[in-house]
């Protein structure tokens, strides 16, 4: 007797491939509803960092703020005028998720994770949910040649470099970013939201540092530690860069 297991074969394209993905977007927190207070200090950090803003897709969060729709209109009406790259729209709601809609947005649901560590998730393994985000943790990627202005260099994890980075350079990771050279250009750390991720370099020249996009420029870095073997931290309220034990200036 034949056996009919009941399996479908499916044909599979050949033009192209889907697949699940995390990409760097900067996340634009919203903490009033106050839309000229917003427009006013915007503006001010987009003159202080312009490349910062216009660079990657930047998603809207309003879990913090009352968002009803004339909100959310003047909120991206702001962003329009200030050249953003708008992804989408981070908050619940069905009136979100219309508006989205209607303007052709992504919808990201209202729920963020902080301050992710291995230390503080290593009692959950239990948890697939906290698996998957150690096993994201754990992979590290390692970069033993220069990295040259223009070249962006991605990691789901920590991000190694034994090489110099070049101004117009720009480093991204997950997790933490460790540069066992002269580190110019960009770096951003925790670009995931872990906001207890570190940068490490034998020497701070950056042109912008972020740790979960709580970011520095250079004319900041420039009086923080310039030339020296430093670590980029969140301290809960603002960037820090301190010295590192044991490196001589």
């Amino acid at each position: 007797m034949a056996f009919d297991s009941g399996a479908v074969a499916v044909s599979r394209p050949k033009s192209f491939t889907l697949k699940g993905a995390l990409l760097p977007m900067t996340l634009l927190e919203l903490r009033t509803n106050d839309a000229s207070k917003i427009a006013s200090e915007l503006a001010q950090k987009v003159a202080a960092a312009p490349d910062f803003f216009g660079g990657s897709p930047v998603v809207v969060s309003v879990e913090s703020v009352v968002a009803d729709v004339p909100f959310l209109t003047d909120v991206i009406d702001i962003c329009a005028r200030l050249g953003f790259r708008l992804a989408g729209v981070k908050g619940d709601g069905q009136h979100i998720v219309e508006f989205t809609k209607v303007l052709q947005l992504g919808h990201f649901p209202g729920g963020k994770v902080k301050n992710l560590s291995k230390r503080s998730l290593a009692g959950k393994r239990s948890d697939p949910q906290a698996k998957s985000i150690i096993d994201t943790y754990i992979s590290t990627k390692t970069i033993v040649t220069p990295v040259r202005s223009g070249q962006q260099i991605y990691s789901d994890g920590d991000l190694i470099v034994l090489a110099q980075v070049s101004a117009g350079a720009e480093l991204l990771a997950a997790g933490c970013i460790h540069v066992y050279a002269p580190m110019r250009g960009r770096a951003l750390a925790g670009v995931k939201g872990d906001e207890s991720a570190r940068i490490f370099c034998m020497s701070q020249q950056a042109e912008l540092v972020s740790i979960a996009g709580h970011f520095m420029i250079d004319e900041n870095l420039r009086d923080a530690y310039w030339q020296r073997a430093t670590q980029i931290f969140f301290d809960g309220n603002e960037l820090q860069v301190e010295p590192i034990a044991g490196f001589s200036a």
